[in-house]
């Protein structure tokens, strides 16, 4: 289904880009970026959210603290680092 009509991004797209991204995507800027679009209306942003969660559920459940989906690069050291991310769903930091 078509989850971004001004991206043409679908359910698939955002759940590829969750299941091969290198590090963790949290949020829809990063679904963006590792898309290579941007946000234009913003109307998606919380169907993405939804999407990443759905996708990260299942491998929540069994995943340790060194599971690679559970590594969030922390950008001011370029160093990943474990633990939820502080931004909401937009990008935005908290």
């Amino acid at each position: 289904m078509i989850v971004c009509s001004c991206n043409v991004l679908t359910d698939r797209d955002v759940r590829h880009a969750v299941n091969t991204a290198e590090d963790a995507l949290r949020n829809a800027k990063q679904i963006y970026d590792c898309l290579g679009c941007s946000a234009e209306c913003g109307r998606c942003a919380r169907t993405i959210k939804t999407i990443i969660d759905e996708a990260y559920r299942e491998c929540a459940l069994a995943c340790q603290a060194d599971c690679p989906h559970r590594r969030i690069k922390d950008d001011a050291q370029d160093e990943p680092r474990v633990g939820p991310a502080a931004t909401n769903f937009l990008g935005v930091s908290r």
